[in-house]
């Protein structure tokens, strides 16, 4: 079968294209059929170095992929046959045209969901519901979503209203993301590519801020203080992608009794995992989740898409087979 191989650390190229036997699943797997393979933010910075690799390269990479189930290991119900599947690896091997998982990381495709929606949403969707059910939203509050045009930032526009947001302000960076931010629903955007984009957004919603999604990271995240609304503004990190998680200490959110809740570590992606099959139930109702699709061979050129910011819908690698 053909896979991807990371041959080691560094740019997209060293994702290479090999031809390699076709795995069996272990006991408490299965393997499947791959139709279509998220390229994930994530995976670009351990491709890069910037953390390790549970196995080191060379590895095939990935780390989740949707397809029909084909195989299933001793232990596992074997009615699973013929189901559409995403699956989530513990760590590498889903950039490939033949893919095993451990059973328990499987999540049912709706029969009305494609197999590249699902790929597309599953990661970003769930971590957005495991958000916005953190946050207690009461029916009457602002919300700011921060990097709000594409992955985590989209589904909470879209899904902020429901969850209790009254106003959804978001930052983008650029006229196209700007654009796409307001036509998935936001009713205010900043630009957070402009230097002074947090005291912008302080003058807007002076004190009046409820809930920061902060994806961002870095000291705009002590910045955007002021705009909080005083004894209940609540901030929810959850990225860096400025390059360093929020900088924000006790002493500047004491004074306004504000809360910072770190919205990461194995308890929070647990959490996120159980939010997958209801991700995958409002597919249907939420705004196309791709942008592009490659073919696999192409997995170096989808990194460089992903790197750049540029798409504003998930990339998609298909496997030959699948083509």
């Amino acid at each position: 079968m053909q896979a991807i191989v990371m041959t080691g650390t560094g740019g997209p190229e060293v994702l290479v294209a090999r031809e390699v036997p076709r795995p069996r699943p272990a006991a408490g797997e299965i393997l499947i059929r791959a139709a279509a393979i998220p390229v994930l933010y994530p995976e670009t910075q351990l491709r890069a170095g910037a953390f390790p690799m549970a196995t080191p390269p060379p590895v095939i990479f990935g780390f989740q992929a949707a397809g029909e189930v084909v195989e299933v290991g001793a232990g596992i119900a074997a009615d699973l046959v013929g189901r559409r599947v995403v699956v989530s690896t513990d760590g590498s091997g889903s950039y490939a045209e033949f893919v095993c998982a451990p059973a328990q990381n499987a999540t049912l495709i709706p029969d009305e969901v494609s197999a590249e929606d699902a790929a597309a949403a599953i990661m970003s969707g769930s971590i957005a519901l495991t958000l916005l059910n953190t946050a207690k939203l009461t029916g009457s509050e602002t919300v700011v979503v921060e990097a709000a045009a594409t992955g985590v930032g989209s589904y909470l526009i879209q899904l902020a209203r429901e969850f209790g947001a009254a106003r959804v302000i978001a930052t983008a960076g650029g006229p196209a993301k700007i654009e796409h931010a307001r036509a998935l629903g936001a009713d205010l955007v900043i630009d957070h590519r402009n230097e002074g984009w947090t005291d912008e957004l302080a003058e807007r919603a002076p004190g009046t801020v409820d809930v920061v999604f902060d994806s961002i990271g870095g000291t705009s995240a002590a910045a955007l203080l002021p705009a909080m609304t005083p004894g209940s503004g609540r901030m929810l990190s959850y990225g860096w992608l400025s390059g360093a998680p929020a900088q924000v200490s006790a002493a500047e959110l004491i004074p306004g009794g504000l809360t910072l809740t770190a919205c990461a570590g194995p308890a929070w992606q647990q959490r996120a995992d159980g939010a997958r099959t209801d991700i995958l139930a409002r597919v249907p109702a939420l705004a196309s989740p791709v942008e592009t699709t490659l073919p696999l061979d192409q997995a170096a050129r989808g990194h460089e898409l992903v790197e750049s910011r540029r798409p504003l819908g998930k990339v998609i690698l298909r496997p030959a087979a699948t083509a």
